[in-house]
Protein backbone atom coordinates (compact mmCIF):
# COMPACT_ATOMS: atom_id res chain seq x y z
CA UNK A 1 0.00 0.00 0.00
CA UNK A 2 0.91 3.70 -0.72
CA UNK A 3 0.39 6.92 0.83
CA UNK A 4 0.14 9.31 -1.89
CA UNK A 5 -0.69 12.52 0.35
CA UNK A 6 3.08 12.81 1.37
CA UNK A 7 6.30 12.92 -0.61
CA UNK A 8 7.56 13.81 -3.92
CA UNK A 9 4.59 13.67 -6.46
CA UNK A 10 6.85 12.86 -9.56
CA UNK A 11 8.61 9.64 -8.11
CA UNK A 12 5.48 8.58 -6.67
CA UNK A 13 3.42 8.90 -9.64
CA UNK A 14 6.33 7.41 -11.41
CA UNK A 15 6.87 4.07 -9.51
CA UNK A 16 2.84 3.72 -9.20
CA UNK A 17 2.75 3.56 -12.77
CA UNK A 18 5.58 1.49 -13.97
CA UNK A 19 4.48 -1.21 -12.69
CA UNK A 20 1.08 -0.48 -13.79
CA UNK A 21 2.00 -0.20 -17.02
CA UNK A 22 4.42 -3.31 -17.24
CA UNK A 23 1.33 -5.47 -16.37
CA UNK A 24 -0.93 -3.86 -18.58
CA UNK A 25 1.49 -4.71 -21.24
CA UNK A 26 1.64 -7.94 -20.48
CA UNK A 27 -2.41 -8.51 -19.98
CA UNK A 28 -2.04 -6.91 -23.96
CA UNK A 29 0.26 -9.42 -25.23
CA UNK A 30 -2.84 -11.93 -24.58
CA UNK A 31 -4.73 -10.43 -27.57
CA UNK A 32 -1.39 -9.91 -29.50
CA UNK A 33 -0.16 -13.59 -28.82
CA UNK A 34 -3.42 -14.25 -30.09
CA UNK A 35 -3.83 -12.16 -33.21
CA UNK A 36 0.24 -13.48 -33.99
CA UNK A 37 -0.70 -17.29 -33.70
CA UNK A 38 -4.13 -16.89 -35.35
CA UNK A 39 -2.61 -14.62 -38.22
CA UNK A 40 0.59 -17.04 -38.83
CA UNK A 41 -0.80 -20.55 -38.03
CA UNK A 42 -4.60 -20.46 -39.61
CA UNK A 43 -4.17 -17.45 -42.14
CA UNK A 44 -5.42 -13.80 -42.54
CA UNK A 45 -9.34 -14.93 -42.64
CA UNK A 46 -9.16 -16.78 -39.04
CA UNK A 47 -6.96 -13.36 -38.09
CA UNK A 48 -10.00 -11.31 -39.09
CA UNK A 49 -12.47 -13.69 -37.84
CA UNK A 50 -10.68 -13.23 -34.48
CA UNK A 51 -10.20 -8.88 -34.56
CA UNK A 52 -14.12 -8.61 -35.41
CA UNK A 53 -14.52 -10.25 -31.80
CA UNK A 54 -12.65 -7.39 -30.25
CA UNK A 55 -15.35 -4.53 -30.08
CA UNK A 56 -17.86 -6.69 -29.31
CA UNK A 57 -15.97 -8.56 -26.12
CA UNK A 58 -15.01 -4.78 -25.16
CA UNK A 59 -18.21 -3.69 -25.16
CA UNK A 60 -19.61 -6.25 -23.25
CA UNK A 61 -16.97 -6.06 -20.42
CA UNK A 62 -16.79 -2.08 -20.73
CA UNK A 63 -19.41 -1.72 -18.10
CA UNK A 64 -17.68 -3.75 -15.59
CA UNK A 65 -14.37 -2.13 -16.08
CA UNK A 66 -16.20 1.39 -15.26
CA UNK A 67 -17.93 0.31 -12.82
CA UNK A 68 -15.07 -1.48 -11.19
CA UNK A 69 -13.09 2.05 -11.52
CA UNK A 70 -15.41 3.49 -9.71
CA UNK A 71 -14.78 1.11 -6.59
CA UNK A 72 -11.06 1.71 -7.09
CA UNK A 73 -11.83 5.53 -6.54
CA UNK A 74 -13.76 5.33 -3.57
CA UNK A 75 -11.25 2.88 -1.79
CA UNK A 76 -8.32 5.05 -2.68
CA UNK A 77 -10.53 8.24 -0.91
CA UNK A 78 -11.38 6.13 1.75
CA UNK A 79 -7.82 4.83 2.43
CA UNK A 80 -6.44 8.67 1.86
CA UNK A 81 -9.37 9.51 5.02
CA UNK A 82 -7.37 6.71 6.92
CA UNK A 83 -10.96 4.96 6.92
CA UNK A 84 -10.03 1.01 6.82
CA UNK A 85 -13.71 -0.18 7.79
CA UNK A 86 -15.09 1.24 5.09
CA UNK A 87 -12.42 0.17 2.38
CA UNK A 88 -12.91 -2.97 3.69
CA UNK A 89 -16.46 -2.41 3.27
CA UNK A 90 -16.00 -1.69 -0.27
CA UNK A 91 -14.01 -3.99 -1.42
CA UNK A 92 -16.89 -6.95 -0.34
CA UNK A 93 -19.49 -4.25 -2.30
CA UNK A 94 -17.26 -4.76 -5.53
CA UNK A 95 -16.92 -7.76 -5.00
CA UNK A 96 -21.04 -8.97 -5.25
CA UNK A 97 -21.61 -6.54 -7.86
CA UNK A 98 -19.02 -7.02 -10.03
CA UNK A 99 -19.71 -10.77 -10.24
CA UNK A 100 -23.66 -10.41 -10.45
CA UNK A 101 -22.48 -8.09 -13.66
CA UNK A 102 -20.32 -10.35 -15.14
CA UNK A 103 -22.70 -13.42 -15.05
CA UNK A 104 -25.54 -11.77 -16.66
CA UNK A 105 -23.38 -10.14 -19.45
CA UNK A 106 -21.69 -13.66 -20.24
CA UNK A 107 -25.36 -15.24 -20.91
CA UNK A 108 -26.50 -12.44 -23.07
CA UNK A 109 -22.95 -11.92 -25.25
CA UNK A 110 -23.36 -16.04 -25.73
CA UNK A 111 -27.02 -15.88 -26.37
CA UNK A 112 -26.52 -12.82 -29.29
CA UNK A 113 -23.06 -13.35 -30.26
CA UNK A 114 -24.32 -14.69 -34.09
CA UNK A 115 -26.90 -11.50 -34.32
CA UNK A 116 -24.32 -8.77 -33.35
CA UNK A 117 -22.03 -10.13 -36.36
CA UNK A 118 -24.94 -10.10 -38.28
CA UNK A 119 -25.65 -6.81 -37.35
CA UNK A 120 -21.92 -5.64 -38.20
CA UNK A 121 -22.22 -6.66 -41.18
CA UNK A 122 -19.27 -9.50 -40.90
CA UNK A 123 -18.65 -11.31 -44.54
CA UNK A 124 -20.48 -14.59 -43.77
CA UNK A 125 -17.13 -16.96 -44.47
CA UNK A 126 -15.66 -15.29 -41.15
CA UNK A 127 -18.86 -15.53 -39.39
CA UNK A 128 -18.46 -19.39 -37.94
CA UNK A 129 -15.27 -18.77 -36.62
CA UNK A 130 -15.87 -15.03 -35.17
CA UNK A 131 -18.92 -16.74 -33.35
CA UNK A 132 -16.90 -19.84 -32.03
CA UNK A 133 -14.22 -17.21 -30.54
CA UNK A 134 -16.39 -14.91 -29.10
CA UNK A 135 -18.58 -17.97 -27.61
CA UNK A 136 -15.52 -19.39 -26.06
CA UNK A 137 -14.00 -16.03 -24.89
CA UNK A 138 -17.12 -15.33 -22.98
CA UNK A 139 -17.29 -18.32 -21.13
CA UNK A 140 -14.79 -16.63 -19.10
CA UNK A 141 -16.26 -13.54 -18.16
CA UNK A 142 -15.94 -14.28 -14.74
CA UNK A 143 -12.80 -14.40 -14.75
CA UNK A 144 -11.52 -11.60 -16.05
CA UNK A 145 -14.23 -9.98 -13.68
CA UNK A 146 -12.58 -11.66 -11.29
CA UNK A 147 -9.29 -10.23 -11.60
CA UNK A 148 -10.06 -6.86 -12.43
CA UNK A 149 -11.64 -6.43 -9.04
CA UNK A 150 -8.38 -7.59 -7.18
CA UNK A 151 -6.68 -5.18 -9.41
CA UNK A 152 -9.22 -2.14 -8.86
CA UNK A 153 -8.67 -2.78 -5.01
CA UNK A 154 -5.01 -2.93 -4.95
CA UNK A 155 -4.39 0.48 -7.28
CA UNK A 156 -7.17 1.99 -4.79
CA UNK A 157 -4.57 1.36 -1.71
CA UNK A 158 -1.74 2.25 -3.81
CA UNK A 159 -0.34 -0.98 -4.76
CA UNK A 160 0.31 -1.46 -8.71
CA UNK A 161 3.37 -4.47 -8.26
CA UNK A 162 1.04 -7.02 -7.12
CA UNK A 163 -0.65 -7.84 -10.20
CA UNK A 164 1.74 -7.23 -11.93
CA UNK A 165 3.42 -10.41 -11.00
CA UNK A 166 0.55 -12.39 -11.71
CA UNK A 167 0.19 -10.95 -15.13
CA UNK A 168 3.39 -11.89 -15.55
CA UNK A 169 2.74 -15.86 -14.89
CA UNK A 170 -0.75 -15.42 -16.59
CA UNK A 171 1.00 -14.35 -19.88
CA UNK A 172 3.56 -16.32 -20.30
CA UNK A 173 0.72 -19.42 -19.92
CA UNK A 174 -1.01 -17.87 -22.08
CA UNK A 175 1.78 -18.11 -24.83
CA UNK A 176 2.84 -21.39 -24.10
CA UNK A 177 -1.14 -22.57 -23.96
CA UNK A 178 -1.46 -21.12 -27.28
CA UNK A 179 1.03 -22.91 -29.19
CA UNK A 180 -0.23 -25.51 -27.42
CA UNK A 181 -3.94 -25.71 -28.57
CA UNK A 182 -3.59 -23.88 -31.44
CA UNK A 183 0.12 -25.29 -32.86
CA UNK A 184 -0.10 -28.96 -31.56
CA UNK A 185 -3.58 -30.02 -30.70
CA UNK A 186 -4.90 -27.79 -33.68
CA UNK A 187 -8.10 -26.25 -31.96
CA UNK A 188 -8.55 -23.38 -34.37
CA UNK A 189 -9.83 -20.02 -33.18
CA UNK A 190 -11.26 -22.22 -30.28
CA UNK A 191 -8.07 -22.91 -29.21
CA UNK A 192 -6.84 -19.23 -28.86
CA UNK A 193 -9.75 -18.23 -26.62
CA UNK A 194 -9.30 -21.21 -24.58
CA UNK A 195 -6.04 -20.18 -23.79
CA UNK A 196 -7.09 -16.81 -23.04
CA UNK A 197 -9.70 -17.62 -20.79
CA UNK A 198 -7.12 -20.39 -18.93
CA UNK A 199 -4.62 -17.95 -18.19
CA UNK A 200 -6.80 -15.54 -17.02
CA UNK A 201 -8.10 -17.72 -14.22
CA UNK A 202 -4.60 -18.36 -13.47
CA UNK A 203 -3.94 -14.92 -12.39
CA UNK A 204 -7.07 -14.57 -11.00
CA UNK A 205 -6.91 -17.55 -8.52
CA UNK A 206 -2.83 -17.04 -7.66
CA UNK A 207 -3.94 -13.48 -6.91
CA UNK A 208 -6.65 -14.61 -4.64
CA UNK A 209 -4.67 -17.34 -3.09
CA UNK A 210 -1.52 -14.96 -2.21
CA UNK A 211 -3.63 -12.27 -0.92
CA UNK A 212 -5.61 -14.16 1.34
CA UNK A 213 -2.29 -15.90 2.94
CA UNK A 214 0.04 -12.63 3.28
CA UNK A 215 -2.11 -9.39 2.67
CA UNK A 216 -2.97 -7.85 6.25
CA UNK A 217 -5.92 -5.62 4.82
CA UNK A 218 -7.13 -7.16 1.65
CA UNK A 219 -9.31 -10.57 2.02
CA UNK A 220 -11.37 -12.32 -0.51
CA UNK A 221 -14.16 -14.90 0.80
CA UNK A 222 -17.11 -15.99 -0.60
CA UNK A 223 -18.65 -16.19 3.00
CA UNK A 224 -18.86 -13.02 5.42
CA UNK A 225 -19.17 -10.77 2.85
CA UNK A 226 -20.62 -7.59 3.61
CA UNK A 227 -23.06 -5.57 1.25
CA UNK A 228 -23.02 -1.72 1.87
CA UNK A 229 -26.32 -0.02 0.00
CA UNK A 230 -23.94 3.30 0.95
CA UNK A 231 -21.01 2.88 -0.59
CA UNK A 232 -22.52 1.09 -4.00
CA UNK A 233 -24.20 4.79 -4.57
CA UNK A 234 -20.78 5.85 -3.94
CA UNK A 235 -19.29 3.91 -6.76
CA UNK A 236 -22.39 3.94 -9.00
CA UNK A 237 -22.14 7.44 -8.54
CA UNK A 238 -18.58 7.60 -9.49
CA UNK A 239 -18.19 4.53 -11.41
CA UNK A 240 -21.61 4.39 -13.83
CA UNK A 241 -20.49 7.63 -15.50
CA UNK A 242 -17.11 5.84 -16.50
CA UNK A 243 -19.10 2.70 -17.06
CA UNK A 244 -21.09 3.91 -19.45
CA UNK A 245 -18.76 5.85 -21.49
CA UNK A 246 -16.70 2.64 -21.71
CA UNK A 247 -20.13 1.35 -22.88
CA UNK A 248 -21.03 3.50 -25.65
CA UNK A 249 -17.01 4.06 -26.98
CA UNK A 250 -17.46 0.16 -27.41
CA UNK A 251 -20.36 0.66 -28.65
CA UNK A 252 -18.69 3.14 -31.33
CA UNK A 253 -15.99 0.84 -32.06
CA UNK A 254 -18.52 -1.86 -33.30
CA UNK A 255 -19.94 0.93 -35.58
CA UNK A 256 -16.39 1.51 -36.57
CA UNK A 257 -16.00 -1.88 -37.30
CA UNK A 258 -19.08 -2.16 -39.43
CA UNK A 259 -17.26 0.30 -42.00
CA UNK A 260 -14.22 -1.81 -41.53
CA UNK A 261 -15.81 -4.96 -42.55
CA UNK A 262 -17.17 -3.54 -45.59
CA UNK A 263 -13.82 -3.19 -47.24
CA UNK A 264 -13.27 -7.02 -46.70
CA UNK A 265 -10.93 -9.66 -45.64
CA UNK A 266 -8.18 -7.67 -45.95
CA UNK A 267 -8.88 -4.46 -44.45
CA UNK A 268 -10.30 -6.23 -41.74
CA UNK A 269 -7.13 -8.00 -41.06
CA UNK A 270 -4.92 -5.30 -41.14
CA UNK A 271 -7.40 -3.06 -38.87
CA UNK A 272 -7.19 -6.07 -36.31
CA UNK A 273 -3.17 -6.19 -36.33
CA UNK A 274 -2.17 -2.98 -36.69
CA UNK A 275 -5.54 -2.25 -33.39
CA UNK A 276 -3.43 -4.67 -31.49
CA UNK A 277 -0.01 -2.16 -31.61
CA UNK A 278 -2.18 0.68 -31.40
CA UNK A 279 -3.45 -0.53 -27.88
CA UNK A 280 -0.17 -1.32 -26.51
CA UNK A 281 1.52 1.75 -27.78
CA UNK A 282 -1.50 3.74 -26.06
CA UNK A 283 -0.57 2.18 -22.54
CA UNK A 284 1.49 4.55 -21.36
CA UNK A 285 -0.39 7.50 -21.34
CA UNK A 286 -3.46 5.14 -19.97
CA UNK A 287 -1.59 3.91 -16.95
CA UNK A 288 -0.41 7.10 -16.74
CA UNK A 289 -3.82 8.33 -16.03
CA UNK A 290 -4.94 5.31 -13.93
CA UNK A 291 -2.00 6.33 -11.81
CA UNK A 292 -2.91 9.64 -11.61
CA UNK A 293 -6.82 9.03 -10.74
CA UNK A 294 -5.27 7.09 -7.85
CA UNK A 295 -2.76 9.74 -6.65
CA UNK A 296 -5.85 12.92 -7.17
CA UNK A 297 -8.60 10.52 -4.79
CA UNK A 298 -5.94 10.08 -1.87
CA UNK A 299 -5.28 14.21 -1.86
CA UNK A 300 -8.76 14.77 -2.64
CA UNK A 301 -9.67 12.70 0.12
CA UNK A 302 -6.85 14.46 2.15
CA UNK A 303 -8.04 18.23 0.47
CA UNK A 304 -4.67 18.62 -0.71
CA UNK A 305 -5.26 20.37 -3.96
CA UNK A 306 -1.72 21.59 -4.58
CA UNK A 307 -0.14 18.22 -4.85
CA UNK A 308 -2.99 17.51 -7.17
CA UNK A 309 -1.62 19.95 -9.51
CA UNK A 310 1.63 18.97 -9.44
CA UNK A 311 0.69 15.88 -9.91
CA UNK A 312 -1.29 16.32 -13.19
CA UNK A 313 1.63 19.03 -14.60
CA UNK A 314 4.16 15.87 -14.19
CA UNK A 315 2.19 13.04 -15.03
CA UNK A 316 1.67 15.08 -18.68
CA UNK A 317 5.59 15.15 -18.65
CA UNK A 318 6.21 11.61 -17.70
CA UNK A 319 3.45 10.46 -20.02
CA UNK A 320 4.28 12.88 -23.10
CA UNK A 321 7.63 12.40 -23.64
CA UNK A 322 7.06 8.11 -23.70
CA UNK A 323 3.93 8.89 -26.20
CA UNK A 324 6.76 10.98 -28.37
CA UNK A 325 9.53 8.21 -27.87
CA UNK A 326 6.37 5.42 -29.12
CA UNK A 327 5.75 8.07 -32.01
CA UNK A 328 8.64 7.26 -33.63
CA UNK A 329 9.45 3.48 -33.43
CA UNK A 330 6.17 3.64 -34.81
CA UNK A 331 6.95 5.13 -37.38
CA UNK A 332 10.42 4.13 -38.43
CA UNK A 333 9.14 0.41 -37.57
CA UNK A 334 5.58 -0.24 -38.10
CA UNK A 335 5.91 -2.53 -41.78
CA UNK A 336 7.97 -4.91 -39.63
CA UNK A 337 5.52 -5.14 -36.84
CA UNK A 338 2.65 -5.72 -39.36
CA UNK A 339 4.68 -8.72 -40.22
CA UNK A 340 4.80 -10.58 -37.00
CA UNK A 341 1.11 -10.87 -37.52
CA UNK A 342 1.02 -11.94 -40.88
CA UNK A 343 2.94 -12.18 -44.78
CA UNK A 344 0.53 -11.26 -46.66
CA UNK A 345 1.79 -8.12 -48.28
CA UNK A 346 -1.62 -5.90 -48.82
CA UNK A 347 -2.60 -6.57 -45.43
CA UNK A 348 1.07 -5.56 -44.19
CA UNK A 349 0.67 -2.16 -46.26
CA UNK A 350 -2.82 -1.19 -45.24
CA UNK A 351 -1.85 -1.98 -41.66
CA UNK A 352 1.49 0.25 -42.14
CA UNK A 353 -0.73 3.41 -43.05
CA UNK A 354 -3.19 3.01 -39.93
CA UNK A 355 0.01 3.11 -37.59
CA UNK A 356 1.32 5.88 -39.33
CA UNK A 357 -1.73 8.26 -39.07
CA UNK A 358 -2.79 7.57 -35.83
CA UNK A 359 0.74 7.40 -33.95
CA UNK A 360 1.74 10.95 -35.44
CA UNK A 361 -1.47 12.26 -32.99
CA UNK A 362 -0.54 10.51 -29.94
CA UNK A 363 0.90 13.40 -27.85
CA UNK A 364 -3.08 14.70 -27.91
CA UNK A 365 -4.52 11.17 -26.99
CA UNK A 366 -1.69 11.69 -24.22
CA UNK A 367 -2.78 14.92 -23.21
CA UNK A 368 -6.33 13.86 -23.25
CA UNK A 369 -6.03 10.87 -20.87
CA UNK A 370 -4.08 12.44 -18.59
CA UNK A 371 -6.67 15.36 -17.93
CA UNK A 372 -9.67 12.70 -17.68
CA UNK A 373 -7.57 10.80 -15.04
CA UNK A 374 -7.36 13.44 -12.92
CA UNK A 375 -11.39 14.06 -13.15
CA UNK A 376 -11.68 10.77 -12.32
CA UNK A 377 -9.79 10.83 -9.93
CA UNK A 378 -11.69 13.83 -8.05
CA UNK A 379 -14.85 12.10 -8.81
CA UNK A 380 -15.84 14.15 -11.61
CA UNK A 381 -16.65 11.26 -14.25
CA UNK A 382 -19.92 12.55 -15.80
CA UNK A 383 -17.68 15.45 -17.68
CA UNK A 384 -15.03 13.05 -19.32
CA UNK A 385 -17.85 10.83 -20.41
CA UNK A 386 -20.09 13.57 -22.42
CA UNK A 387 -16.64 14.57 -24.02
CA UNK A 388 -15.73 10.94 -25.11
CA UNK A 389 -19.06 10.67 -26.59
CA UNK A 390 -19.47 13.63 -27.89
CA UNK A 391 -15.92 13.22 -29.29
CA UNK A 392 -16.97 9.69 -30.85
CA UNK A 393 -20.18 9.73 -31.44
CA UNK A 394 -20.23 13.62 -33.21
CA UNK A 395 -16.62 13.90 -34.52
CA UNK A 396 -15.03 10.73 -35.05
CA UNK A 397 -18.16 8.13 -36.80
CA UNK A 398 -19.26 10.57 -38.55
CA UNK A 399 -16.24 11.36 -40.41
CA UNK A 400 -15.22 8.03 -41.01
CA UNK A 401 -18.85 7.66 -42.63
CA UNK A 402 -18.57 10.14 -44.43
CA UNK A 403 -14.63 10.01 -45.76
CA UNK A 404 -14.78 6.42 -46.14
CA UNK A 405 -16.69 6.36 -49.38
CA UNK A 406 -14.46 9.16 -50.49
CA UNK A 407 -10.84 8.24 -49.52
CA UNK A 408 -11.50 4.55 -48.86
CA UNK A 409 -9.82 3.18 -45.56
CA UNK A 410 -8.00 5.98 -45.43
CA UNK A 411 -11.13 8.14 -44.27
CA UNK A 412 -11.33 5.58 -41.21
CA UNK A 413 -8.06 6.22 -40.19
CA UNK A 414 -8.00 9.99 -40.04
CA UNK A 415 -11.19 9.87 -38.28
CA UNK A 416 -9.60 8.75 -35.02
CA UNK A 417 -7.18 11.64 -33.84
CA UNK A 418 -10.43 14.82 -35.04
CA UNK A 419 -12.06 12.79 -32.36
CA UNK A 420 -9.01 12.91 -29.97
CA UNK A 421 -8.61 16.90 -30.51
CA UNK A 422 -11.89 17.67 -29.92
CA UNK A 423 -11.49 15.30 -27.03
CA UNK A 424 -8.57 17.44 -25.81
CA UNK A 425 -9.96 20.59 -26.15
CA UNK A 426 -13.25 19.98 -24.12
CA UNK A 427 -11.27 18.06 -21.47
CA UNK A 428 -8.86 21.14 -21.02
CA UNK A 429 -11.62 23.76 -20.47
CA UNK A 430 -13.14 22.07 -18.10
CA UNK A 431 -10.22 21.19 -16.17
CA UNK A 432 -9.47 25.14 -15.76
CA UNK A 433 -12.94 25.71 -14.53
CA UNK A 434 -11.71 24.30 -11.35
CA UNK A 435 -15.26 22.14 -10.69
CA UNK A 436 -13.51 19.29 -10.55
CA UNK A 437 -12.70 19.60 -6.61
CA UNK A 438 -16.02 19.82 -4.94
CA UNK A 439 -16.90 16.08 -6.75
CA UNK A 440 -14.90 13.96 -4.01
CA UNK A 441 -17.20 12.14 -1.60
CA UNK A 442 -15.45 13.59 1.51
CA UNK A 443 -16.58 16.60 1.79
CA UNK A 444 -14.20 19.82 2.84
CA UNK A 445 -15.01 22.91 4.42
CA UNK A 446 -13.41 24.40 1.58
CA UNK A 447 -11.33 23.88 -1.75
Amino acid sequence: MQDFTKGKVISQIFRFALPMLVGNVFQQLYNIVDSVVVGRFLGKEALAAVGASFPVIFTLIAFIIGIGGGFSIVISQYFGAKNNENVTKSIDTMVITLGIFSIFLTFIGIYFSEDIFMLLQLPKELLPKATLYLNTYLSGTILFCGFNTVSSTLRGVGDSKTPLYFLIISTISNIILDIVFVVIFGLGVEGAALATIISQGISFFSAVWFLNKNHKVIKYKLTNLKFDKTILGQALRIGLPTGFQQTFVAIGMMAIMGIVNSFGTNVIAAYTAASRIDSLAMMPAMNFSQALAAFVGQNLGANKIDRIKSGYKNTILMSGLLCLFTTIIIVLFGKYMMMLFTTDPEVIALGKEYLIIVSSFYIIFCLMFTTHGLLRGAGATLIPMFITLIALWVIRIPIAYILAPIFGETGIWWSVPCGWTIGLTASWIYYKTGKWKNKGVIKHAEN
